[in-house]
């Protein structure tokens, strides 16, 4: 997870991501923009915003309450599975490091392998590395040469989408070993990635907004 502490109230920082307006369905409209998924609801809120953390004016999404309620738990995943499964994918990307808790499950259970895409001088051999900007300086995710083959479908998984930045260099990683980037899932996005954004040409789905 590396965009908890760009989540403002108002405030963000798209200068990396690369944001198309197209429609993209989220987990509230999948059943044919008629009523919601009743899971989405235990979803929200099992999911508690503590302000002011870790600094002064974040409001920190702590999944921590979801993570000791097993079956809402299961459920975030389920809906996750219940999207890619037959899909054809044959890898999951997740995100140091929350990406970590909901990309294994869901990768497990589609049949596909867990890639971990991690910050700097996590992984040991060859790397790809591909750098982003934060509001306050830069980061850096780094993948495995030889995680992913040419072609191989890929789905990028993280807790959080506020600005776009880290989603937009896990795709770009996997993009330069030439990977066919499907879509990135989250948990919880911020209200604009609910219906009609995608990052770097590719959708974002979310299972619900982020809460003030």
């Amino acid at each position: 997870m590396g965009e908890q502490e760009n989540n403002k109230t108002g405030v963000g920082n798209n200068a990396m991501a690369v944001v198309d307006e197209a429609p993209v369905a989220a987990a509230a409209k999948e059943k044919g923009r008629g009523a919601a998924d009743p899971r989405l609801q235990g979803i929200s809120d099992a999911i508690r915003v503590v302000p002011h953390f870790p600094k002064p004016g974040i409001m920190f999404n702590d999944i921590t309450p979801l993570l000791l309620r097993p079956a809402v738990f299961k459920d975030a995943v389920d809906m996750f599975v219940e999207r890619y499964r037959g899909m054809g994918i044959a890898a999951v990307a997740g995100i140091e490091a929350r990406g970590f808790i909901f990309g294994p499950a869901i990768a497990l259970a589609i049949g596909a392998k867990f890639i971990p895409l991690r910050k700097p001088k996590k992984l040991p051999g060859d790397v790809f590395s591909e750098s982003y900007v934060l509001e306050y300086g830069t980061d850096c995710l780094e993948m495995h040469v030889g995680a992913i083959e040419p072609g191989e479908r890929a789905v990028v998984v993280d807790d959080l989408v506020a600005t776009g930045g880290t989603l937009s260099a896990a795709i770009r990683l996997l993009e330069r070993a030439e990977a066919d980037v499907v879509e990135c899932a989250c948990l919880i996005g911020l209200p604009k990635f609910k219906d009609f954004y995608k990052l770097n040409g590719k959708p974002v789905y979310i299972l619900v907004e982020s809460r003030k």
